[in-house]
């Protein structure tokens, strides 16, 4: 790893460009019309409902891989160490609980997007609200936040400047994403996470095996453990300085479960992959292979961040890198620059292999959000309110012109957020505010059939502001636990209010549920015991 140059030599550049023709090629030929037919709403948006396990899953994680956990979750690992895992390792979990309890009811609901969801089950005024809502995450969080940390990655690898970075990022998921709607995210999701996985790993190889010099990767990983003991403590105690992100059993028992149910959940860019499926087995198989992969995650991303940590903390490890070891290191204020920093130093050929990786990792991101914003104002406000006639063609159109236009404000909002120390983090904190409602929202609405529309709007309006109260009053309050006393509140507002408006003993839109909605095949619960016992198994070694 010493004494590579900045940047990418002809070899990285020649595998980096066969990537990006691949993923081009790929995306453009799944784009194409089939003769004689044009694209429908189902076609663009929900890929036709012909996708099968395997891509499901793929899919999800490429969409949920993003510069969040390359960049911001690495990050954390310089910062806080593998406690940043539990996000990962407690979503495998999650997802197990979404692909057997929400999943049946949405694809029997024959939904589009989740604020559909909301109209069956509530009323328009909460779907309208929540489309609202979301189009305005989707564009000024989730894809400033990818955009932003993509090109800082580009900056810190290539020295490209910050917004060239995130203008060639946009352009990229554009060109193969724009034309051909989900299928063309899906099939490509396909071919990304194979370098997602093949460049985290090799990545993660390469770290731990030059700290462990002549004595091979295993040494490298005992020397971490070593030199850095802290980082490798999943259940964080009031002492350590990062308890305020991470505050000990809640990543097991408290707010973490609000974070996870919420993304996974109820989450456009995730679910719309799993309503897209062939069938319910096949979309909660999908689910499986998705979980299984998050299991892999923090060995991809974490590790990396502890590598880093280690060897910035050690001189002679500093030494032995070479002249440009200095070349924008990662430090405590500035932690999310540890992933590309390691970069730097990996061989020919193999830096544009990871270099091809996080590429991956961001652009997949973007066009999963970029096709998700469009679907939502397409469906649930440009059909609802502006053309309830519209055509399928129309409608198709006016989902890639929404993607363009989300994009371009993404772009010009993206480089404002410069100055974020632990970007993973602060995004978690600030989604924090709104999850708890909206969770409490959906929970209800599926599970008990008492639960009203005044309820739930009511629940919903009076949580940001109960969320910002714990927040900025001198509580010393850690933000995980923050989301669960909100959602607790929320639960209790939606149902007070249920039941003193309620005029009859169940809604007239309560959702019906019986043993069969939650049966899942017997493949489906081995797989899930497997993930259970091997999750235990981590906890207890590194408690």
């Amino acid at each position: 790893m010493a004494n590579i140059e900045q940047g990418l030599g002809l070899l990285d550049m020649v595998v980096f460009a066969v990537y990006v023709a691949i993923i081009i090629g790929v995306g453009l030929w799944v784009s194409r019309d089939k003769k004689g037919k044009q694209k429908s709403t189902e076609d663009y948006f929900l890929a036709g409902k012909s996708l099968p396990w395997w891509a499901v899953g793929a899919s999800l994680i490429a969409a949920n891989i993003s510069a969040e956990q390359f960049i911001g979750m690495s990050g954390s690992g310089f910062s806080i160490g593998l406690a940043i895992a539990s996000y990962e390792w407690m979503a495998a979990l999650t997802l197990i609980i979404v692909g057997k309890y929400f999943l049946p009811v949405f694809i029997e609901k024959g939904i589009y997007t989740i604020p559909e969801f909301v109209e069956k089950r509530f009323n328009k005024n909460l779907k309208t609200i929540l489309a609202i809502f979301w189009i305005a995450l989707y564009i000024f969080v989730n894809l400033t936040s990818v955009l932003y940390l993509g090109g800082l990655a580009l900056e810190t690898i290539l020295g490209i400047p910050l917004m060239y970075s995130i203008i060639g990022l946009a352009l990229f998921a554009l060109v193969y994403s724009i034309y051909g709607g989900l299928s063309a995210v899906v099939w490509t999701d396909v071919i990304q996470v194979f370098f997602l996985v093949l460049g985290g790993l090799l990545t993660t190889w390469l770290a731990v095996h030059f700290i462990g010099g002549d004595e091979g990767w295993f040494s490298g990983i005992a020397k971490m453990y070593e030199a850095a003991p802290g980082h490798f403590e999943m259940i964080l105690d009031q002492s350590n300085p990062q308890y305020m992100n991470l505050p000990g059993i809640a990543v097991l028992i408290g707010g973490l479960w609000v974070a996870n149910l919420y993304y996974w959940g109820f989450n456009q860019y995730i679910i719309q992959r799993t309503l897209a499926a062939k069938s319910v087995p096949e979309a909660q198989k999908g689910i499986l292979f998705a979980a299984f992969l998050k299991m892999i995650v923090p060995f991809l991303v974490v590790i990396p961040g502890i590598a880093a940590y280690v060897i910035t903390s050690s001189p002679e490890l500093m030494a032995n890198m070479g002249s440009i070891a200095g070349h924008n290191m990662p430090t405590a204020a500035h932690a999310d620059k540890a992933y590309p920093w390691l970069t730097q130093f990996l061989p020919a050929g193999l830096k544009g292999v990871v270099f091809a990786a996080l590429t991956a990792a961001i652009v997949s991101s973007l066009a999963s959000m970029l096709n998700s914003t469009a679907t939502i104002f397409t469906m649930d406000i440009y059909k609802e309110y502006i053309d309830p006639k519209a055509g399928d063609h129309k409608l198709v159109n006016v989902g890639r012109v929404t993607a363009v236009v989300a994009l371009i404000v993404a772009c010009l909002v993206a480089p404002l957020l410069g100055n974020i120390g632990q970007a993973f983090q602060y995004i978690q904190e600030y989604t924090g505010l709104v999850s708890p409602g909206i969770l409490a929202v959906f929970l209800l609405g599926l599970f008990w059939k008492k639960t009203t529309s005044k309820g739930a709007i009511l629940g919903v309006v009076l949580s940001i502001p109960f969320a910002l109260f714990l927040k900025f009053m001198p509580l010393n309050m850690p933000f995980m636990d923050q989301m669960l006393y909100t959602l607790l509140f929320t639960l209790v507002v939606i149902a007070l209010t249920s039941l003193s408006t309620s005029e009859a003993d169940d809604d007239e839109k309560g959702i019906v549920l019986t043993a069969k909605t939650f049966h899942t095949e017997r493949s489906f619960n081995i797989a899930a015991y497997a993930i259970v016992i091997a999750l235990a198994v981590i906890y207890a070694l590194f408690w």
